[in-house]
Order: structure tokens, then C-alpha cells, then sequence
């Protein structure tokens, strides 16, 4: 059953106790502000308009969340990595924010189940579900606090449902593998970049194709061309590894 049922207008009236019981779960506290929870919820394709002409949706929590998650991973590993270089706690990091790595957490967490999207089950990217796990972040972190939103992160999610130590035995840099390969058979690697502003979400969205040797072997695409890169070598890599 839906927690939230959209009204003519575009607002959505919401069960406000199955709400709550829901996100308790999640979070393992009481939050207080509860509308803020609501709106991290929001997807940007369910955004409605107050009277005031403010658009309510969930991205300026998860611009703020992405920050607190880069804050508290940071820190987190500084302290279990004691004698780790910055290189490796960079690759770290990285790997654990990787989107296809947030959006397993936001399913295992069950963040899936309280989002409210106009995206179309067979259509949903890969962002989708763990944009609102930093609009979560975001929203605890005001509701909460950095040393709370901490515990929660490092206890009920991190501890819970993330293997570290696969992490770091995993290699998610995609480019970095092409970059080797192309190193090792002496060839020529080029990416080639295509920008283009989708204004109703406000983002720019970037497409890339990496060339080898003037072949196209992967194309890619995300909101920025580090994503698109990575998306891009991913395919090229799997292609290289069958040829």
C-alpha cells in the first residue's frame, strides 16, 4: 500500500503514522521534524509548487547529504586506516559512494519503498534510490546533527549492510583498468565529451564515448563526466575482456 496519495493539485496526502513507523525502523530513533523526512522522499519528478512558488522535492537535501557522506566516510576511515595513504582512502571512498553501491544500500535500508517518484518502475536510473539515501543524510543532519547522523550512517548502514573489506578487494575504477590496457598494447585512448542542460531538473547531464584507437568501445552518461567516464570504461572493459 502507497504512503502517499497525489491529490489534484499535485500535493500528496500522506499516512503520517505508517510514515513515521517506517522511517523509526530506518533510522532507529523518533525524528522530530517530520516534514523534512517527507521531503527527502520527494523525488524532483513528484515536485509540486507551493503558493509561494517554491518547488518541493528532494535535491537541495541531497546536495547536503553528499557533502555529510563525504564528511563522515572521510573520518571514518582516517580513524580505521590509521597508516593507509591518502591515495588509498581517496579509492576508498570513492568506491563506497559509487552510485551502484548507494543504491543497494538504499534498497537493503528499504528507502525503495518510501520514495515517491513519476518514474516508471522499468524506467528508474541508477541514481534514483541513492540520491534519497543522502537526502536522508541530509534531512538527519539537520533534524539531528553531524555526531547522530554519524551513528546512524556507521551502525545501521555502514556496519549493516556494506561489506568493506569486498570493497576494497573490488576494483570499481573502470578507467583507470582501460587506462592500463591501453598502456600495456601501446595504444591510443580518447574521450570525447557532449554537454546538455535539462532545465526542468536544473542539472547538466554528460555523455562521453571513449575511443581506442579511433574505435568507439563505450559510451556513458551522468551528471558529471567522472560518472560518465566511469560508465563508459565499465562497457569498454567488459568488451576488451571478450575480444
Amino acid at each position: 500500500m502507497s504512503l502517499f496519495n497525489k491529490k489534484a493539485n499535485g500535493t500528496f496526502i500522506l499516512d503520517k503514522r505508517e510514515f513515521g513507523s517506517r522511517l523509526r525502523e530506518i533510522l532507529g530513533f523518533k525524528p522530530g521534524n517530520l516534514r523534512l523526512y517527507e521531503i527527502a522522499f520527494i523525488h524532483r519528478s513528484a515536485s509540486y509548487t507551493l503558493p509561494n512558488g517554491r518547488r518541493i522535492n528532494n535535491e537541495r537535501l541531497e546536495f547536503l547529504g553528499d557533502s555529510i557522506l563525504d564528511t563522515i566516510l572521510s573520518d571514518f576511515l582516517f580513524t580505521k586506516f590509521p597508516d593507509a595513504n591518502e591515495g588509498f582512502l581517496t579509492k576508498i571512498r570513492s568506491r563506497v559512494v559509487n552510485r551502484d553501491i548507494l543504491n543497494q544500500l538504499a534498497v537493503s535500508m528499504g528507502i525503495n519503498k518510501l520514495l515517491v517518484s513519476n518514474v516508471s518502475p522499468v524506467n528508474v536510473t541508477r541514481n534514483l534510490y541513492g540520491d534519497a539515501l543522502e537526502a536522508l543524510i541530509g534531512a538527519v543532519f539537520i533534524d539531528k546533527g553531524l555526531r547522530k547522523t554519524k551513528k546512524l550512517f556507521i551502525k545501521r548502514v555502514f556496519r549493516k549492510y556494506l561489506d568493506l573489506d569486498e570493497i576494497i578487494k573490488t576494483d570499481h575504477d573502470y578507467k583507470s583498468l582501460v587506462f592500463e590496457w591501453v598502456q600495456k598494447n601501446k595504444a591510443n585512448l580518447i574521450f570525447t565529451y557532449n554537454e546538455e542542460y535539462d532545465f526542468s531538473s536544473r542539472k547538466s547531464l554528460f555523455t562521453t564515448s571513449l575511443l581506442i584507437n579511433h574505435e568507439e568501445f563505450g559510451r556513458g552518461s551522468g551528471n558529471s563526466k567522472k560518472e560518465a567516464e566511469q560508465e563508459a570504461s565499465a562497457m569498454a572493459l567488459k568488451r576488451l575482456k571478450d575480444s
